[in-house]
């Protein structure tokens, strides 16, 4: 029998919020498919499946799963829902098959079933070989996978999943996603709450919501085709797309810009001509070529479109003015081995002066330990990491006068103010008195942290987390910015302000270095080193690796399957040998 979740006017409300986190929301969800929530930072998602986990009671209106109620059958919802939230409470010192039992133990499977149900899991999840291995040690996307088997213990019915993509490199979200459809296909239902827009398109149907709002239902291809014939693909002759971007984004017939390797991609506004905002421009002999369409165009324009084309933060970076073209980063043969594990092996890249240099690669390649060398963070066993010439080894202190880090965990304290962490960090940067309070002035204006300067930081929002923390990495005004994984978790609009700020600041002459696992944001970078098993497999711009990895079969790759084509590729050749 088809199993249902029914939503008649479901509304939440806050004591602290005059806007309600869901307001009146009516829909019907249905087993046997994937129900994608899509929305940015605050729509409401993490609020909506904590009410149909029963963790959270509504203001009001009424809610049924499976024909209970959350709150009055608690016991009974147990037993047939998983949840998954967004931060999943695995024991990082406990291994694989500790937390699997414990978790059997929590959901009261016994006996000869356990021993059935964990064998299924791990042969499902194929983390069959990696029971010892403590889970703190496990990549991210091994992480996930075990948070998942562990949602499945007591073989639930209904499963929920707060964003489980989060942070998880392009294969492993394919293998998550072959898991689930797997489990949808046996009759499960499944809500799969999600901030990567390319997610959303694999589901039967979606629900996109905005400030508690619903702003559609229904399946993604609905919404998807109000986007035909406003999708183009311009190749600008004059300058590059970077310092296109800000003046595409300001034309009024204008939704969204995007960077696309050596294209500008533009998403019109309904009923703008195409013609007139191309002659607006004032490219010589421009071409525009049309392009099929995507849900995260659809998402940004019913959205509003972008919001700015200028970045506030590049008007209070000063002007890199270094006359020299030499490499202001430089990896020479770098190593780094944790007893007989390598990490890192014999990495070597220059980064020029005022370029972004990218780093991808899958969870647990290499890459975050050759960022943390890179910043002085973490000694190589050999070879040399160099910033300016400086050998991080013996002046790593000069040198960090010179570097801005925002590391991939969100690295201030949950438990200080926004104005705490301001000054916190600014004063280790050696700022005091009036630069301080002039510099800490200058980020409240350009992120808007003015109604949160009071604010403990654990409670802010992801987005304006992950502000705080790019301000504090700029707090001193850095001419080279390592960013791992700056814009992880936070919506396509919030990703979409990051890489305006960073495009700006490049323009400024800054020098960027860059983790991502959005294969659309590889293509805002200069040139791209793809890491796996510790080397660098492959190397060039963004078009360059699109080459590599095209075929007979697929001519024109994009990012995510350029990503997934050359790892694959190297596996084989690798087993080849």
């Amino acid at each position: 029998m088809a199993l249902t979740i029914e939503l008649n006017a479901l509304e939440k409300r806050f004591a602290n919020q005059q806007q309600p986190a869901v307001a009146c929301l009516t829909a019907t969800l249905r087993s046997g498919g994937i129900t994608g929530l899509v929305g940015p930072d605050g729509a409401g998602k993490t609020t909506l499946l904590r009410m149909l986990a029963g963790l959270l009671t509504p203001s009001s209106g009424q809610l049924s799963v499976a024909g209970l109620d959350p709150q009055r059958d608690h016991q009974r919802l147990r037993t047939i829902l998983g949840y998954m939230p967004q931060k999943f409470g695995l024991y990082e010192d406990l291994s694989v098959m500790e937390n699997l039992n414990l978790y059997a133990d929590l959901r009261s499977v016994m006996g000869s079933e356990r021993q059935q149900i964990l064998q299924q899991l791990l042969a499902f999840t194929d983390l069959g070989r990696f029971t010892q291995r403590l889970a703190g040690k496990l990549s991210g996307g091994m992480k996930q996978k075990l948070g998942l088997a562990c949602s499945l213990l007591g073989q639930p019915q209904i499963l929920l999943l707060d964003e489980p993509g989060v942070g998880v490199d392009p294969i492993s979200r394919r293998e998550l996603w072959q898991m689930v459809h797997q489990l949808a296909n046996d009759g499960m239902l499944i809500l799969w709450s999600t901030a990567y827009l390319d997610e959303a398109e694999q589901c039967r149907e979606v629900l996109l919501m905005n400030q508690g709002q619903l702003l559609f239902s229904g399946a993604p291809a609905t919404l998807t085709e109000r986007m035909a014939e406003r999708t183009l693909l311009i190749e600008p002759s004059t300058l590059s797309p970077r310092q296109w971007l800000p003046r595409v984004l300001s034309l009024e017939g204008v939704s969204d810009a995007v960077l696309q390797g050596k294209y500008l991609r533009l998403i019109l506004r309904a009923g703008a001509d195409a013609k007139r905002v191309l002659q607006q421009l004032a490219i010589p002999e421009i071409v525009p070529l049309t392009t099929e369409a995507r849900f995260e165009d659809a998402f940004i324009d019913l959205l509003g479109g972008q919001i700015g084309s200028e970045s506030a933060l590049a008007k209070v970076i000063p002007m890199v003015t270094a006359s020299d073209s030499a490499a202001v980063i430089e990896a020479e043969q770098l190593t780094k081995k944790f007893g007989d594990f390598v990490a890192t092996d014999q990495v070597s890249f220059a980064v020029q002066r005022g370029e972004i240099f990218g780093l991808l690669g899958p969870n647990g390649a290499g890459k975050s330990t050759t960022f943390k060398m890179m910043c002085g963070l973490l000694q190589p066993t050999t070879g040399n990491a160099k910033v300016l010439g400086l050998d991080l080894q013996h002046s790593s202190g000069r040198a960090r006068q010179h570097l801005g880090y925002m590391a991939q965990k969100f690295s201030l304290y949950g438990n200080l103010s926004v104005a705490q962490n301001l000054k916190f960090f600014s004063g280790v940067y050696g700022l005091s008195g009036r630069v301080q309070r002039e510099r800490i002035n200058q980020m409240c204006q350009v992120f808007h942290f003015g109604p949160l300067l009071n604010q403990a930081t654990e409670t802010l929002p992801l987005g304006f987390k992950q502000r705080l923390a790019l301000a504090c990495a700029l707090m001193h005004q850095p001419e080279i910015l390592f960013l791992d994984e700056p814009t992880s978790g936070v919506d396509p609009l919030t990703r979409r302000e990051f890489w305006l700020h960073i495009n700006g600041m490049v323009e400024r002459g800054v020098t960027v270095m860059v983790t991502t696992h959005f294969m659309d944001e590889a293509e805002y970078c200069d040139r791209i080193g793809l890491v796996y098993r510790g080397k660098i497999i492959a190397s060039g711009t963004p078009d360059d690796l699109k080459q590599q990895a095209a075929s007979t079969h697929n001519p024109a790759p994009s990012m995510e399957q350029t990503f997934i084509e050359l790892v694959q590729r190297y596996d084989l050749e690798s087993t080849d040998e």
